[in-house]
């Protein structure tokens, strides 16, 4: 919705699919024909998957491939599924092999190879190179289609460099330095090249370089490129020799989906990788059943904890009120300090070395949490039933609170350094933990304070 507010987007969208709807083509190409590619994208994001081909196909084939290369690899896929296998192969063969890369992994295998094979050899050899290199990895999201100089060379040389590969470089504003055996020795900028006297070495105006390592994860990488505020990224393999430049909009293309895996796990769900608009029903139930199910299980441990102390329930009935604020409290807890230290780990915050460190500070923040909910917990139990009711649920906020915050707190961390998503062990596993233990303090608690 490049340049359209909320309510022009929304009359253009009910437009077009009463266009669809009528299958007035003619209608539906002259609303089409003011549109920028980037005003396009937000409606492929809404339309069913054949409406999504019946639009694309009105496009130019100019304005159809700016539009493409801007669908995520997801919306790609499906939109190849409505096309003809010549459209498809030409769409294909267009697209940078960084892009392929992403596309590939989400076609299915028979596709893709026959994809593939169809493409020019040398471009068929640099996509098979990016595809070498393992999945998730900086050299899956690196571009191989860059230009670089020379340590030696002056800045007319390295102008000259760039000039010749404008037509198929992807990025050259951030130019990588190399020494005779290809490995990094710095970068200069496109700015500082045509600000200097043509005579001038190279080596005179570069800077030390930031680079990635081509197997490392592409989120660590990503999130250095975000960092740092670079153009791009130099991706190097083992012995410091370019392999390609990981640029910006692949960096933060590659935080927003770790973001949303992140943000869909810690809600007990599987991302949904598509606009929920053009997501099939099937597939929502399916990224949500199986973590239902796991939770269900989970929580037969509460059901199992409230079993035990039956017969504490039946002496006291009262308790039996305040268990659904206590769970919730203590999840609630969990849930801040997991997501707290979820973000802090994808930033680099902190590290599971800082395990100890961790700990004591979700200690100290549950202690005082706990008693700040402990205290407004006594006094309202002790007026309405009595001050050994109140001490019960004092006593138990403070204790659930600051288990709850120091477990919160520690899993992702050791999630991390058993090389699990830290977001897998956050909020649904540590609310149905916490749950269990909070009612086992309570009823604790409860006895020994009420003699039962």
């Amino acid at each position: 919705m490049a340049a359209q507010s909320v309510p022009v987007f929304d009359a253009l969208m009910d437009t077009i699919e009463q266009q669809l709807a009528a299958r007035d083509l003619h209608a539906l190409t002259e609303t089409l024909a003011p549109l920028a590619p980037a005003d396009l994208v937000p409606l492929f994001d809404r339309l069913s998957l054949r409406r999504r081909a019946v639009v694309f196909r009105l496009l130019g084939k100019e304005r159809a491939l700016q539009v493409f290369e801007t669908l995520d690899p997801e919306l790609q896929s499906d939109l190849f599924a409505g096309l003809h296998d010549a459209e498809v192969a030409h769409l294909f063969a267009e697209l940078d092999p960084d892009d392929r890369a992403w596309l590939l992994e989400e076609l299915p295998a028979s596709l893709a190879t026959r994809l593939l094979r169809g493409l020019p050899e040398q471009e068929r050899l640099v996509t098979a190179t990016i595809l070498g290199y393992p999945q998730g990895s900086a050299g899956r999201r690196m571009t191989t289609e860059c230009v670089s100089t020379r340590a030696g060379l002056t800045v007319e040389q390295s102008i000259a460099r760039v000039r010749a590969g404008l037509g198929t470089a992807e990025t050259v504003y951030t130019i990588p330095v190399l020494d005779d055996g290809r490995r990094v020795v710095g970068v200069v900028s496109l700015r500082d090249l045509l600000g200097a006297a043509p005579a001038a070495p190279v080596e005179q105006l570069m800077q030390p370089a930031h680079t990635a390592g081509a197997v490392e994860p592409a989120e660590g990488a990503a999130r250095r490129c975000a960092d740092l505020a670079l153009l791009a990224l130099p991706i190097v393999d083992s012995e410091q020799r370019l392999v390609g430049m990981l640029t910006i909009d692949d960096a933060v293309r590659v935080l927003e989906r770790e973001e949303s895996e992140d943000t869909a796990r810690q809600g007990g769900t599987e991302p949904l990788r598509r606009p929920y608009l053009s997501t099939p029903v099937r597939s929502i139930v399916r990224s949500r059943v199986v973590w239902l199910l796991v939770l269900a299980v989970g929580a037969t441990l509460t059901v199992q904890v409230l079993s035990v102390f039956e017969s504490t329930l039946e002496q006291v009935t009262v308790l039996a009120l305040f268990v659904p604020l206590l769970i919730g409290t203590g999840g609630n807890t969990g849930n801040q300090a997991a997501t707290t230290l979820t973000r802090a780990l994808a930033l680099g915050d902190v590290r599971p070395k800082d395990l100890v460190r961790v700990l004591s500070r979700e200690l100290r923040t549950g202690a005082m949490l706990g008693l700040l909910l402990g205290g407004l917990g006594f006094a309202i139990a002790s007026l309405v039933y009595s001050p050994q009711i109140g001490a019960v649920i004092g006593l138990t906020l403070l204790s659930v609170c600051t288990v709850a915050a120091a477990v919160g707190g520690c899993m992702p961390l050791l999630a991390r350094a058993v090389r699990v998503d830290p977001a897998v062990f956050s909020n649904p596993f540590i609310s149905t933990f916490v749950d269990a233990t909070g009612l086992i303090v309570y009823f604790m608690i409860a006895k020994a304070i009420l003699h039962l």
